[in-house]
């Protein structure tokens, strides 16, 4: 090869290399941080880029407190991510905002997200047009610590089945000196955790008692006395069983538990990458089994689904597309419970006996037959209002009933003015 040759060949790859470069699509994902599935992203986005070379993913993560400001200062400025992750009980306030645009039918088919997710993904559908579909589900199950039961003379394979077992058991296992500081709580009772999901749709369902009207406008958990009897019972485990203290470790109920100071927790599958990895660093002696449960079998029913901004327009939105795809398709889904521990969305991949007869894993996919998620206008609003009415009882005597009547009025009257202003949004 001549010195001219030479010379033209590289001014030749220096003048295409810009072309090249311009034919690769950026687009940007979302999520908040959560290590498993950060960590497990960046290697998917490796795995989606080889298979889609004209695609470039940029993978941001943000703290889940300053998540949603976040999206809220850029989307509508025409910044930030195309595909964001969120949760799906903030989809009538990231719609109403205009921050998700609708999924398109033409090239998402709403006929497979039905036939092939679980029923609980169509609560991602408002006015006929689906705004997201997830990767996994999640459920809540009962975590016991079996040397606590045993320690308290109760068989540590056995967890509690109905009401009157969890009390007795939570009971047995609470530990208090002299001076009555919990030492040892029998429940990891935190509202702000799992708790309210527990009373809203495990609690109340499991009661028979309603605990929405059909059309989707109001709350009815103080409807019946079953609804009333449901809450007695769930504020009485602190108030007259005191098996648990509202002060006990607020932040995160699960760190009592994998110290061995919890006996019971009731959490979600995606605590189980931690679970396991209590058990196995810090020798954490566990089980995992379905909720106890009343007059019938219910669990709550959640999950993060991934939507497109409507930042996403031409190629970004082809682009999107494909990688959303990429995110909800089995393969994924198999890697994500093995990586993260959530279930997955799509209903042929729980039939397999490996995964319904897992320790760990089986009583949380076991319950996905009778699991609810609940049609929410603002999450955070049920959980506060429930947080003050177990505060009102438990801390300033109030009586149950009228903390649990002014929990929701204060969530109807949100819901109400929602509907309100967005009739289409009714279910």
């Amino acid at each position: 090869m001549t010195w001219k040759t030479l010379v033209i060949g590289l001014l030749i790859a220096i003048l295409l290399a810009p072309a090249w470069a311009q034919a690769a699509v950026e687009i940007e994902f979302w999520q908040y941080f959560y290590e498993s599935k950060k960590l497990l992203v960046d290697d998917l986005i490796k795995e989606f880029e080889a298979q889609n070379p004209d695609i470039k993913v940029i993978h941001q993560t943000f703290p889940y407190d300053s998540f949603i400001q976040k999206v809220a200062t850029t989307v509508p400025a025409g910044r930030g991510p195309d595909v964001v992750t969120l949760y799906y009980g903030w989809f009538p306030t990231w719609i109403t905002s205009g921050w998700l645009q609708p999924l398109p039918e033409d090239k998402i088919s709403y006929q497979e997200i039905e036939e092939e997710f679980f029923p609980m993904v169509q609560s991602a559908k408002f006015a006929g047009k689906y705004y997201g579909i997830p990767t996994a589900v999640r459920t809540l199950a009962l975590l016991w610590n079996k040397d606590l039961f045993q320690q308290a003379g109760l068989d540590p394979e056995k967890p509690p089945t109905n009401w009157d077992e969890f009390v007795e058991y939570a009971k047995a296992t609470t530990k208090r000196d002299a001076s009555g500081q919990l030492e040892v709580a029998g429940y990891a009772f935190n509202v702000l955790g799992q708790d309210h999901h527990w009373f809203r749709e495990c609690l109340l369902r499991q009661n028979n008692a309603p605990t929405m009207s059909e059309d989707g406008k109001k709350v009815l958990w103080n409807s019946t006395p079953e609804g009333y009897e449901a809450w007695q019972w769930f504020v009485d485990l602190v108030k007259t069983h005191r098996v648990g203290d509202l002060s006990f470790f607020p932040d995160n109920p699960f760190t009592p538990f994998e110290l061995g100071r919890a006996a019971m927790l009731v959490d979600g599958s995606f605590r189980v990458a931690a679970l396991k990895k209590a058990m196995t660093e810090k020798g954490l002696n566990a089980g995992v089994a379905v909720l106890p449960a009343q007059k019938s079998p219910a669990t709550f029913a959640s999950y993060w689904v991934h939507g497109i901004t409507k930042n996403a327009q031409g190629e970004k939105l082809d682009a999107s597309i494909k990688f959303l795809k990429f995110l909800t398709s089995e393969k994924t889904m198999k890697v994500w419970l093995e990586k993260v521990g959530e279930l997955p969305a799509r209903k042929a991949l729980i039939e397999d006996p490996a995964i319904t007869e897992d320790p760990i894993i089986g009583p949380f996919v076991q319950q996905l037959p009778y699991a609810y998620a609940t049609f929410f206008i603002d999450e955070k609003i049920n959980r506060e209002a429930i947080q003050a009415a177990v505060e009102a009882v438990v801390l300033k005597n109030e009586d149950p009933k009228a903390a649990l009547d002014a929990a929701v009025e204060k969530v109807n009257a949100v819901r109400a003015e929602f509907f309100d202003k967005h009739p289409e949004l009714v279910q």
